[in-house]
């Protein structure tokens, strides 16, 4: 199996990733670094390197590696940069993050999966990452401002606060929209009281937690 799970990681990353045009080195390399397999449930260790979002637990998944890869991608951290980002989930992406910048803050509303998250990070030997526990779908209560923002589940608005929460020179990332179409879009916060917006390429993910679209009613 072991085996098995080596040559699936190199493939994941020389069949699914680099052909969807993830080409950034350190990119590359972070997803090289990080096992995968580590983060899921021990039954579904085969299938921790296909291309495809993958049960967690909770209602919650972990994203495929190519949507993973992309929005790494997307959000370029430097070495020197503070991270957030809303929604730990199993602890992956996080990983991820901690691989590329120089701290990762990560919140997550589901108390078993933060644990879960810190024991796997731990096992991974990644110590720059701080867990903690709030609802994403409002601003969490931060004392700083971060370099990185970046949002593992879709906002149909996001939360203003976040914004006021980035650096000058920042950026945030989030997927905004509702099924079946939702747009990954980077805002660079320029000034104090100015942001510019980018959308990237679309995709479609779960939604935050407590900030799904309300149902229509129709009459």
């Amino acid at each position: 199996m072991t085996v098995n799970l080596q040559q699936a990681h190199s493939n994941m990353i020389e069949q699914q990733v680099r052909p969807s045009d993830v080409l950034n080195p350190q990119v590359l390399a972070a997803l090289n670094s990080v096992k995968r397999e580590a983060f899921v449930d021990g039954a579904l260790a085969g299938l921790a390197y296909a291309d495809t979002q993958l049960p967690i637990g909770f209602g919650q998944v972990m994203l495929s590696p190519v949507q993973e890869g992309r929005l790494l991608q997307a959000l370029n951290i430097q070495s020197d940069e503070t991270v957030l980002e809303l929604g730990t989930g199993s602890g992956y992406f996080t990983a991820l993050l901690a691989t590329l910048a120089e701290h990762v803050f990560s919140v997550e509303i589901i108390p078993e999966l933060s644990a879960a998250a810190q024991q796997a990070l731990t096992n991974a030997a990644i110590s720059n990452v701080t867990l903690s526990l709030g609802d994403t779908s409002q601003a969490v209560d931060v004392t700083e401002r971060f370099d990185v923002i970046v949002a593992t589940a879709a906002f149909v608005t996001i939360p203003d606060d976040y914004l006021q929460a980035l650096q000058i020179g920042g950026r945030m990332l989030a997927v905004v929209g509702e099924e079946p179409v939702m747009s990954v879009q980077i805002i660079h916060r320029v000034s104090e009281r100015e942001w510019q917006t980018k959308t990237v390429s679309e995709t479609v993910i779960p939604a935050m937690i407590n900030a799904e679209p309300k149902a229509e009613f129709k009459f």
